[in-house]
C-alpha cells in the first residue's frame, strides 16, 4: 500500500486515475477499474444519445452502492464553448450525484461550484502554470498536469519539468501526472517528482475490456514511441495518434484557410464544433472492425506495452512493478 493525497481523498489502493478516453471508455471498463480499487473515468462524451448518459450514472451509482471495498468513479466534461451538450451533460451529471470530475479545454467555474453543492470533487487538465494558477484560484479540488507524451491532447512540457513546478507553486494541492505512463517504474518516477498520482491512458486501450477492435489493440501492442505523431486533423487541437497509413494520407496539419476560420472571432466557436464533430465520425469509423481509415489515439507509453490484460492484471501489474521499483532504490 502507498499513501498519497489522491489515494486519501478516494480511498483507493492505487494512485491510478484511468483515464477517460474517447470511444474507448465504457461503464464495464469504469466497474473493472472500480474492482481494482483505483479510480475509472469516462467522457460523457462517449454517450451522446438521448437518455444514455443518465442510464449509464445511474448503472454505475446502482453497482458503487451495492458492492463493497471498490474504487470509485468519475467523468470527464469538456468545458469549452465549442462541446455542445456540455451544459446537458452537466446537469445529468449533477442529477446522478456523479463524486468525481475531470474538466478539460475550458472554463472549470461551473463544474466546481455546483460539484461542491454536493460534495463531489474536480480535478481539471493543466498543461502549465498559468492554467493552473486559473483552476487553483477557482477552487479546484486537484490538478491533472498533462505532458509530452500523453495520448490524445498534450501537453508541450516533459513532466520532470511540470511536475516539479507545479509542486513548487502549489505545495499541498493534489497533482496528478498525465503522459507516458504504462508501468509501475514510470509512476514511481512521477511520485518522486512530487505527483499524487497518475492518470493512465494508453495501456489501458490493451485491455480484455476495452470496447474497441482488436485491429487497435494490437496497434497499441505493436507501435513503439516513434510510431506516436501530433495530428491537429482530428478536433483542431494538437492530438497524438498512432502514425497509421490513413493518418499519413490525410496529413497532420490544417490549411491556411481552416487555420483562419479557427481563430476569427466570428467564425471560431461554430468552426471548432464543425471540425470536432467530423473528427469524432472519423473517429468512431476507426474503432470498428475491418475499417481502413485508421485514426487512432495513444500515447508515447506505447513502447512499454507488450501484452493485453485484464484490467484487474494491469492493475496489478502496477502495484507488483511500483513495490519492486521502491525496494530497489532505483530512484
Amino acid at each position: 500500500m502507498i499513501s498519497t493525497k489522491l489515494t486519501t481523498l478516494f480511498n483507493i489502493e492505487m494512485p491510478i486515475i484511468m483515464a477517460p478516453m474517447f470511444l474507448v471508455s465504457d461503464s464495464n471498463m469504469v466497474k473493472a477499474a472500480m474492482k481494482s480499487k483505483i479510480i475509472g473515468t469516462f467522457p460523457t462524451l462517449n454517450y451522446r444519445k438521448e437518455g444514455e448518459l443518465d442510464s449509464i450514472l445511474k448503472e454505475l451509482n446502482s453497482f458503487k452502492n451495492e458492492i463493497e471495498d471498490l474504487g470509485t468513479y468519475g467523468v470527464n466534461l469538456i468545458t469549452q464553448k465549442s462541446n455542445p451538450l456540455y451544459k446537458k451533460h452537466l446537469n445529468i451529471c449533477i442529477k446522478n450525484k456523479v463524486p468525481f470530475y475531470i474538466t478539460s479545454l475550458g472554463n472549470p467555474k461551473e463544474v466546481i461550484e455546483k460539484a461542491h453543492k454536493y460534495g463531489a470533487k474536480v480535478f481539471c487538465d493543466v498543461t502549465n502554470l498559468k492554467h493552473a494558477q486559473k483552476v487553483f484560484s477557482l477552487g479546484a479540488d486537484g490538478i491533472i498536469a498533462v505532458g509530452q507524451g500523453a495520448g490524445g491532447h498534450a501537453g508541450p512540457n516533459p513532466l520532470h519539468i511540470l511536475i516539479p513546478s507545479l509542486k513548487q507553486k502549489f505545495k499541498d494541492f493534489p497533482i496528478i501526472a498525465a503522459g507516458g505512463i504504462s508501468t509501475g517504474n514510470g509512476l514511481h518516477s512521477v511520485l518522486v517528482l512530487g505527483a499524487d498520482g497518475a492518470s493512465v491512458g494508453t495501456r489501458f486501450i490493451a485491455s480484455h475490456e476495452a470496447p474497441v477492435s482488436q485491429e487497435y489493440k494490437d496497434a497499441v501492442v505493436n507501435a513503439k514511441s516513434e510510431d506516436i505523431v501530433m495530428t491537429e486533423r482530428i478536433s483542431g487541437t494538437p492530438s497524438t495518434i498512432i502514425n497509421t497509413s490513413y493518418a499519413k494520407k490525410i496529413g497532420y496539419k490544417q490549411s491556411w484557410f481552416e487555420k483562419l476560420l479557427s481563430k476569427n472571432k466570428k467564425t471560431k466557436k461554430y468552426f471548432k464544433m464543425l471540425i470536432q464533430l467530423k473528427g469524432m465520425k472519423k473517429l468512431e469509423k476507426s474503432v470498428v472492425p475491418g475499417n481502413y481509415k485508421n485514426l487512432w489515439i495513444a500515447g508515447k507509453s506505447v513502447e512499454f506495452i507488450n501484452d493485453i490484460l485484464s484490467i484487474k492484471k494491469i492493475t496489478q501489474n502496477f502495484k507488483n512493478e511500483l513495490e519492486e521499483s521502491i525496494k530497489s532504490n532505483r530512484f
